[in-house]
C-alpha cells in the first residue's frame, strides 16, 4: 500500500517558516515524481510543488514561487517543503503527493495532509 505521512505544519505569522516532512513507502520512490499541494477553505485543491527525480527538475505553482523550496532525498525516501515568507492565504491542509505533474496534476496517491495555519 502506498503510505504517504506528511508533518510540520503549525501556528505561524505572517513573514515566518515552516518546513514541511513527508515519509513516502510502498512505491518505488525514485521512479515517481512526488510533491505537494493544499487544500484552501473556499478554493479547492491548489497545486504548489512537484519534483522529479528522473532529473531533479522542480515545478512551482506561481503563488509560491520565490518563497517555497522542495526538496526530496531518494535514501529515506522522504519529500520536504521549506515555506518562507509565508502568508496567510498559503493557510490550508497541505499534502504529499506522489504522481504529481508539473502543473495541475495533483497526483494519483497523497496522505491525509499537515495543517498550516499562518496568522496575520
Amino acid at each position: 500500500d502506498v503510505q504517504l505521512q506528511a508533518s510540520g505544519g503549525g501556528l505561524v505569522q505572517a513573514g515566518g517558516s515552516l518546513r514541511l516532512s513527508c515519509v513516502a513507502s510502498g512505491f518505488a520512490f525514485a521512479k515517481y515524481n512526488v510533491g505537494w499541494f493544499r487544500q484552501v477553505p473556499g478554493k479547492g485543491h491548489e497545486p504548489v510543488s512537484c519534483f522529479a527525480p528522473s532529473d531533479g527538475s522542480t515545478y512551482y505553482a506561481d503563488y509560491v514561487k520565490g518563497r517555497f523550496t522542495i526538496s526530496a532525498d531518494s535514501a529515506k525516501n522522504t519529500v520536504s517543503l521549506q515555506m518562507n515568507s509565508l502568508k496567510p492565504e498559503d493557510t490550508g491542509l497541505y499534502h504529499c503527493a506522489v504522481g504529481c505533474t508539473f502543473g495541475t496534476g495533483l497526483g494519483w496517491s497523497w496522505g491525509q495532509g499537515t495543517l498550516v495555519t499562518v496568522s496575520s
